[in-house]
């Protein structure tokens, strides 16, 4: 799966994001092009060059607005910027990830403003440099292939900011509403190190924060940002493949008992009764006993700290007059648990995950038993549409 990790030790903004995918390998000649199919009569300039932060070479990128001296940079609503878009010749995806990121963009600020989004009007966030920024994004994100985005907790900087509305505390409240449920900590470094347009763009892109997860790094860019801080002000990317981890181990326990001499009428209530008692599983094996007598294995399998309890329930409910227990290694996918809305009603879903890879979606049995003999439509048909539903619930919170 194609990786990126925006590792923002030093915060995060539109041009150093665009800078690390420009250094990560992304063509600028391509990225120029792209660019120009907005309608945005030559109302910027593009700069880029190599740079050094604290001994690390880095990529700076930014966007130069174009206007004489009686001119102010444009401020735009969310409809202005939304209508630029989609009269644009870009593809498809790339205008519905830009639109998607200023409607995030517009849904914070609106929050902040008290207005409804409609009535916002953006400033520094509606010139044309943050409009390239995001736009820029999109683009080089669909270019380069990558499939998941994951993030470190991001470094927001501290003290007082300039913006269109005066001065302002650090992270500016737009970014703040923006960073909501992220984790972000500050340090001694003075200054906005995370600025709306940045903040935008990472958290709509984010599948998760952490740390670095299992990947195999095949490039790492660094994009600079324009201040001279106290630690390199850079934001770095990596790029690579990274698989779903094994599943994960824990240790369990096998009990067992062989049985030729009891009533087959009392196995269902005995299963019923072990299941009760904590077991994890109980399965059933038919087995040829000594003198060739047919016979069952019962195996238990249990995560219990004391076995007793079940060991007291086979005793009692059984014919038995022995038992074996050891202890394995056991194998499982994280487990989720969905609800999901079909034509013919509710069902639940479960998940099976490895990391980020979802490996299995099963729907339950008696929900989809139960619409079967209620509306009279063959019971697989009810699951498949079911398990239909669950793929398409999961992708639609992975765009989230």
């Amino acid at each position: 799966m194609k990786t990126a990790y925006f590792d923002c030790f030093s915060g995060i903004s539109g041009n150093m994001i665009i800078g690390a995918f420009l250094s990560a390998g992304m063509p600028l000649d391509y990225l120029k092009c792209e660019l120009a199919k907005l309608p945005l009569d030559n109302e910027y300039q593009l700069i880029t060059k190599n740079v050094t932060k604290q001994g690390i070479g880095a990529c700076y990128f930014d966007v130069k607005p174009c206007h004489d001296q009686d001119h102010q940079p444009h401020s735009r609503h969310l409809h202005h910027i939304r209508e630029l878009i989609e009269q644009s010749s870009l593809a498809g995806r790339v205008k519905k990830l830009s639109l998607e990121i200023f409607q995030r963009l517009g849904d914070a600020e609106a929050t902040v403003h008290r207005c409804s989004l409609d009535e916002v009007h953006f400033h520094e966030v509606g010139g044309v440099d943050a409009i390239i920024d995001i736009v820029g994004a999109a683009i080089c994100y669909h270019y380069l292939g990558i499939e998941r985005v994951s993030a470190s907790p991001l470094h927001v900087g501290h003290g007082m900011v300039k913006c269109a509305h005066g001065m302002m505390p650090v992270p500016a409240p737009a970014t703040a509403q923006l960073l909501k449920g992220i984790p972000i900590y500050s340090t001694e470094v003075k200054g906005e190190l995370v600025t709306p347009t940045g903040a935008a763009i990472l958290t709509t892109l984010t599948d998760e924060f952490g740390p670095l997860p299992p990947l195999t790094p095949e490039i790492i860019g660094y994009g600079a940002g324009t201040w001279e801080l106290p630690i390199p002000n850079v934001l770095r990317l990596y790029l690579g493949e990274m698989k779903p981890p094994s599943p994960a181990q824990e240790t369990a326990a096998i009990l067992e008992a062989t049985i030729d001499d009891m009533n087959p009428e009392f196995y269902p209530f005995l299963m019923e009764k072990l299941f009760q008692a904590g077991a994890a599983d109980v399965f059933l094996t038919p087995i040829q006993m000594k003198k060739n007598r047919p016979g069952i294995l019962v195996t238990i399998t249990s995560h219990l700290a004391n076995h007793q309890p079940l060991l007291d329930v086979l005793f009692a409910e059984s014919t038995t007059i022995g038992i074996r227990t050891h202890p394995v290694a056991r194998y499982t996918l994280d487990r989720a648990l969905h609800t999901v809305e079909t034509s013919l009603g509710s069902v639940r879903i479960k998940i099976g995950k490895a990391g980020a890879g979802i490996l299995n979606i099963s729907p339950e049995y008696e929900d989809c038993r139960l619409l079967a003999e209620k509306t009279g439509i063959p019971l697989k048909d009810i699951y498949l549409e079911a398990q239909a539903k669950g793929y398409q619930l999961l992708k639609k919170n992975q765009k989230k």
